[in-house]
């Protein structure tokens, strides 16, 4: 874990590209006291070791199924469900944290992988066998800033520096054309590219992230203590499918609701503990 020191930030955003339902704005003030974060979202291995000593099962892993995105299935995989609006989403059954791409895939292949279709309960289970606890949502982007003010990446404004990829999302035409400039097609190792200034990795991009709070789109100051929410909650960070063309969410004020019940192939975790 990392030390994330105490101290008041800028949180939120007014990007005119940014999403007004997602309630990303007011920018505000909003100060956090010291935490500890994960460098890294909770990895395949370390949720495999978690899933050995207590023999918990994921949602996906109870109900049968879960979303995979269809450009990582087999160009022979049988038809299967898409969700409406989504089609690139797949129903697909044996898909699960240890099947990430659906039965004809491990995750011992990418042990390193961040962990994915797990909701937000499967989360929280972890977190407490770990001794740990989901962020909030102020902490989550106290810490993705890394000690920088009002940036749109945890590195600064420019996408990419030097033409250089610093995240893992998708590059070219989505959902049909990646021509992984990044060197990853679905997620990625969760130490690659460079942590942020608190020593973060993938902040931004790879998988979205939950986080404790209830999610509430018209608060006027999301995040903020005390404000109530809906039944969604709020993840963060973007994932490997955020593309400008329809989600640039692969910012560090960027949020998005998901029911706590939601489990995918593109949504993990890291974990926060409080310092005293």
């Amino acid at each position: 874990m990392v030390a994330v020191p105490a101290g008041e930030f800028l949180m939120g955003s007014e990007d005119a590209l940014a999403y007004p339902a997602d309630g990303e704005g007011p920018v505000r003030t909003v100060y956090v006291d010291a935490f500890w974060m994960d460098a890294c979202t909770v990895s395949n291995a370390q949720f495999a070791c978690f899933a050995a000593e207590t023999g918990y099962r994921t949602s996906a892993e109870r109900i049968g199924w879960s979303f995979v995105f269809a450009g990582l299935l087999p160009d022979d995989f049988p038809p299967t469900r898409g969700v409406v609006g989504a089609p690139w989403w797949r129903q697909v059954e044996g898909a699960d944290w240890r099947h990430p791409d659906g039965p004809h895939s491990t995750w011992e292949d990418r042990a390193d992988h961040p962990v994915v279709h797990v909701d937000w309960d499967d989360a929280r289970a972890y977190c407490a066998w770990a001794g740990k606890r989901l962020p909030s949502e102020a902490e989550w982007e106290r810490a993705a800033r890394g000690g920088l003010h009002a940036k749109v990446f945890p590195w600064g404004d420019e996408f990419e520096p030097g033409g250089r990829p610093r995240m893992n999302v998708w590059q070219g035409d989505f959902p049909n054309r990646h021509p992984t400039a990044d060197g990853w097609y679905g997620t990625c190792p969760v130490t690659a590219f460079e942590p942020g200034g608190f020593g973060l990795y993938n902040a931004t991009g790879n998988v979205w992230e939950w986080c404790e709070d209830p999610f509430s789109p018209s608060s006027g100051a999301p995040g903020a203590p005390g404000v109530p929410g809906g039944q969604q909650r709020v993840t963060k960070g973007g994932s490997y499918l955020c593309h400008a063309s329809y989600c640039r969410r692969y910012r560090v004020a960027a949020r998005q609701g998901l029911f706590p019940d939601s489990a995918t192939g593109n949504v993990g975790f890291r974990c926060a503990l409080d310092m005293t």
